[in-house]
């Protein structure tokens, strides 16, 4: 069995799934991919299967992002994954750097690394005035809070060992997970570090989180950090 388990947690990306799943056979023949149905209305599932590779889990009911990458957690724990990558169904993760967050988790230069649009003081990835504020908010906080500079919290192109995928595939945050991971795992002792990536135009489909919803979203996500550094510190070995 493949030591690495990708999970590619999806949700209506019947436009984008076989794409994203081709990118990362290309580039990751060793690894074997999970995509997490997370209770599609469209095709997303059959699309996924027909590509013959993956795996493919459905999910009876919506869980939300949290719910299916936990989902994927799980199984990895359960069928004795060495290490994690989430990357996420909608075209905007490049397959070609996965080695880039993968490998240095398996040298142990940290427990978790995140694929960082943010890192450059240059970003290669632009995204609104409004986001490029939310991200910057959110480093100070993580900053406070954790001890660790985090410059993208909200990432879902993240890889992880062992130890962070047992942790995690009990304790995954719901709400808000990017952020709110990245305090649970920094408060519980957990090594976090950050490549530089590039992200790529979503092809299909758009984000949910727009206009004047980023900063309802801001302030909700910041609430549930807070909350979340406020609870007992896991006791895990």
């Amino acid at each position: 069995m493949n030591k690495t388990l990708i999970i590619v947690p999806a949700y209506n990306e019947a436009g984008n799934i076989e794409r994203s799943v081709a990118d990362i056979r290309e580039h990751k023949k060793d690894c074997d991919i999970l995509v997490i149905n997370d209770c599609s209305t469209d095709n997303t599932s059959e699309v996924a299967g027909e590509t013959k590779n993956c795996k493919v889990v459905d999910l009876p009911v919506n869980l939300g992002i949290g719910g299916a990458v936990q989902t994927g957690f799980k199984y990895a724990s359960e069928n004795g994954y060495e290490y994690c990558v989430q990357f996420d169904g909608d075209g905007q993760h490049n397959a070609a750097e996965i080695d880039k967050i993968l490998d240095p988790v398996m040298k142990g230069e940290a427990d978790v690394f995140i694929g960082s649009r943010f890192l450059k003081k240059e970003p290669n990835f632009r995204s609104t005035f409004a986001r490029r504020k939310g991200i910057f908010i959110f480093k100070i906080v993580n900053l406070i809070l954790t001890g660790q500079k985090i410059t993208d919290n909200t990432s879902g192109f993240r890889a992880y060992n062992k130890r962070a995928t047992e942790f995690l595939s009990h304790n995954y945050p719901e709400d808000f997970p990017e952020p709110e991971s990245v305090v649970l795992l920094g408060r519980n002792g957990f090594r976090i570090k950050e490549v530089s990536v590039n992200m790529k135009e979503r092809q299909n489909g758009s984000s949910s989180i727009y206009g004047l919803r980023i900063p309802y979203y801001m302030f909700k996500v910041l609430l549930s950090v807070i909350m979340t550094s406020l609870r007992k510190r896991k006791i895990y070995a």
